[in-house]
């Protein structure tokens, strides 16, 4: 692998460091209420630096998204490589670490309705490439362990993927911190039990 030029790591070291400020700046605030004029004063550069690196909002929150699934990625690694566990397990593993990543303030959070945004996303390929290979790494143990009987078989796979993904910004995760009843642990174990679980009484 070519080492990089001096120049290079520094453009390299800047990327990174808008990318964490875009990062915590949508945890923090919503992509509605983050501006392109705070990412730069955040970072500490000007706003057109800035632009040399990612050309608008929509872009900046792409870095962000990819970001998270190069983590979740190297998460669920981690996980396959250990000892071999039921795939329920496993997701609830997942569940556990994406709900982990929010409380600590950690997880982009984008509005689900914004056109410029969906459009700006749905036509990135490396976004799109680690949403795919996320969502299949997923499904095989989604459709495990239904076969084991572990989740409820009559339910579409798709269906169980989206409520995993739903836990990633999930909004009672926050409200229940701000309660101050429960420890995030607690709050992690309650939405769990709601995700795997369900409601009814057993």
């Amino acid at each position: 692998m070519a080492k990089l030029s001096f120049r290079e790591q520094v453009l390299r070291a800047r990327e990174d460091a808008i990318v964490s400020s875009v990062n915590r700046l949508l945890a923090e605030k919503g992509f509605d209420l983050m501006t392109v004029d705070e990412v730069a004063a955040d970072v500490g550069i000007a706003k057109a630096s800035l632009y040399k690196h990612f050309t608008s909002k929509e872009e900046l929150a792409a870095a962000a998204m990819i970001r998270i699934l190069d983590r979740a990625l190297a998460f669920i690694d981690e996980l396959a490589g250990k000892e071999p566990a039921r795939a329920v397990d496993q997701l609830m593993a997942v569940a556990r670490w994406t709900m982990q990543v929010q409380l600590a303030g950690e997880m982009p959070s984008l509005p689900a309705q914004n056109s410029s945004l969906r459009a700006t996303l749905t036509t990135n390929k490396a976004y799109l490439d680690r949403l795919m290979e996320v969502s299949d790494r997923l499904g095989a143990w989604i459709t495990a362990a239904q076969a084991a009987g572990d989740l409820n078989p009559k339910l579409p796979p798709e269906v169980i993927l989206y409520t995993l993904f739903a836990r990633a910004c999930d909004p009672v995760l926050g409200l229940l911190k701000l309660t101050g009843q429960y420890s995030d642990e607690q709050i992690i174990e309650l939405l769990l039990s709601t995700c795997f679980d369900g409601l009814s009484r057993r």
